[in-house]
């Protein structure tokens, strides 16, 4: 076995080094952190020394067919070692993982570890430890937990300050809402609308273009009888425009779509050929914060092409970790409208504050 030291500022950068002279199949022989004098008893230095390992592969000799079919024994050794490699990968991903924060005062890791797992991205979380380590220097003294909270809290407050939060403006007559299948959209639907008819007296109609699934179709017929609004059903563009018309002397419409997989742009095309969103209308885009991150990256990568004024996060309280909600926002310069965190119709529906929603991303973080 081929062995090397390495020593370098972070794990990242040792195991870089690792990979450049060894590839991914290195073995990590040992790992320490090693602290360096600093100014003043201050801000000492760490570098990670790290001891990596490599078995140069063995030729096999090619033995005849007889003897290949009466010696089992070099197969199941092949297959024990292939074993080992595939568990010193998994290690050597573990500890890249860890050793993510390694620049930063052992003082910082809990809070930037919570956040890590919150799914907050990378980049932001880096943003609030050097924010913070920053304002240690400057200090030139550790912070407490409540201190780095209250400067993580600032930092995010800032990024995001430039950003639209807060429900339907009521200065549109059609709220378009729309959003891949099993989100929650129509139960979105029918908690805004119920809101909009008892806390701001509107008289409010439902147009649904979700002519796949008569379950849908029905589902929206129930709400629209308890709040004793009219309903329509659109099967295509002259369908709408004929809705339109008859409720003409409705405050609000609310236009539910059809739940598809919008990965498919077809079925993004298709809704730009049914609703005329040239109209006097709000365009919400509903995600679920428990769909992975990359997927609801791609839906919203396909409705870019529409005119989106917010989204709406639902199912907040089937989840431990809501950093995606802030991933997306921060990627595309699109804030929120509300977030739903159960089925109660009108109740579990909250319109989006951004102070609210740092305080549930940060919850919890004062105990890490």
């Amino acid at each position: 076995m081929k062995m090397k030291k390495y020593i370098a500022d972070t794990m990242v950068e040792a195991m870089n080094k690792v990979r450049a002279d060894f590839g991914d199949d290195a073995v990590i022989l040992s790992s320490n952190v090693v602290t360096s004098k600093g100014f003043l008893g201050f801000f000492k230095k760490k570098s990670v020394e790290v001891v990596a390992g490599f078995d140069e592969p063995v030729q096999m000799q090619v033995e005849p067919a007889f003897v290949q079919a009466t010696d089992l024994r070099e197969p199941k050794q092949e297959a024990e070692i292939r074993k080992e490699m595939i568990e010193m990968k998994r290690l050597l991903q573990e500890m890249k993982q860890s050793a993510s924060f390694g620049n930063f005062p052992d003082e910082l890791k809990p809070l930037l570890t919570f956040l890590e797992g919150q799914e907050l991205s990378k980049e932001l979380i880096f943003q609030i430890g050097n924010e913070i380590f920053a304002h240690m220097k400057e200090k030139k003294k550790d912070f407490s937990n409540e201190e780095q909270l209250q400067i993580a809290k600032t930092l995010l407050m800032k990024e995001f300050s430039g950003l639209p939060f807060g429900g339907i403006s009521f200065t549109k007559k059609y709220i378009n809402v729309l959003g891949p299948t099993g989100v929650g959209k129509t139960t979105t639907i029918a908690k805004i609308a119920a809101r909009a008819l008892l806390e701001e007296k509107k008289k409010i109609g439902f147009i649904t273009t979700d002519t796949y699934r008569i379950a849908a179709i029905e589902q929206l017929r129930t709400y629209a009888n308890l709040l004793q609004a009219p309903v329509e059903i659109a099967y295509n563009s002259k369908d709408f425009e004929k809705s339109i018309e008859k409720m003409k002397d409705l405050d609000l419409i609310f236009i539910d779509t059809a739940g598809r997989n919008y990965k498919e742009m077809k079925f993004v095309d298709d809704l730009k050929h049914l609703i005329d969103f040239s109209l006097d209308m709000e365009s919400f885009l509903v995600l679920s914060v428990t769909s992975k991150e990359e997927d609801m990256r791609t839906i919203v990568e396909k409705f870019t092409s529409l005119p989106i004024e917010r989204f709406i996060f639902t199912k907040v309280d089937e989840t431990g970790s809501i950093g995606p909600m802030f991933n997306l926002m921060k990627q595309y310069g699109i804030g929120a409208a509300y977030y739903t965190d159960g089925q109660e119709v009108p109740e579990d529906l909250a319109e989006a504050d951004l102070e609210k929603m740092l305080k549930m991303l940060l919850a919890g973080a004062e105990h890490a």
